[in-house]
């Protein structure tokens, strides 16, 4: 499997960012453009993917879309672009992280380890435990989560922040906690967190704005509240 995709129509930036992963070992292709970044993440099926938000007249956010359709392949955005709008519309699309440019080669290449090594944690480490509460049954060994018996579509991130907040039920997990354990990365903001716990709540929850099982602690972080569970 390809390691990394970079989508960016700067021909430029694309070639350096190949070039500086492959001094280590990371298997990288790029695409310059949104049909054949499309047609290259179908084809090379790449862990991972670094998207520019535009892509000359076509919008890496539209493109983020059209994956999504056929992969929960991690997507980190990469943007000149720095308001908390545009962040949040990267993640509201699909999108797992954002780095804004200009930004260190070895910033980035800490930010796809990091995320490499969390998507193969979430592989490796599940168990064939079935976990249900309310109308929720998520089978651990598959990834599958059921809602009233239809499948829900959760990204591996969401899986694994998830999976994490049912193992520590009952207990108040500060915005610290869930990004060092969930994210395993120093360079994640807590927009990025609340985005997935949004997504969640709207997954999940029978009233996502009044939720039952992800309740927020005020100032301090999350708690998943169920006894049920089981």
């Amino acid at each position: 499997m390809l390691d990394c995709l970079i989508i960016d129509d700067e021909i430029s930036i694309s070639k350096t960012i190949y070039e500086y992963f492959t001094l280590f070992n990371l298997s990288c292709e790029y695409a310059v453009d949104f049909e054949s970044g499309l047609q290259k993440a179908a084809e090379q099926k790449p862990a991972l993917i670094l998207l520019d938000v535009n892509l000359g007249k076509q919008s890496g956010f539209n493109l983020c879309k059209k994956l999504r359709e056929m992969s929960d392949v991690p997507i980190l955005f990469m943007s000149a672009r720095n308001t908390d709008d545009d962040i949040l519309t990267a993640l509201g699309v699909g999108g797992d992280d954002y780095i804004t440019k200009p930004f260190s080669m070895t910033v980035l290449y800490a930010k796809v380890k990091a995320m490499l090594k969390r998507n193969t944690i979430i592989q490796k480490t599940v168990s064939s435990d079935i976990i249900r509460f309310g109308n929720i049954e998520i089978e651990q060994d598959s990834g599958r989560v059921l809602r009233n018996a239809e499948p829900v579509k959760l990204k591996p991130l969401e899986l694994k922040l998830l999976l994490y907040l049912i193992a520590n039920k009952g207990r108040r997990l500060t915005k610290d906690e869930l990004l060092e354990k969930v994210w395993e990365d120093t360079f994640i903001g807590e927009g990025t967190l609340s985005v997935h716990i949004r997504h969640l709540r709207e997954k999940l929850e029978e009233d996502p704005k009044n939720p039952r099982f992800i309740k927020t602690m005020w100032g301090s972080g999350y708690m998943f509240e169920n006894e049920e569970i089981f």
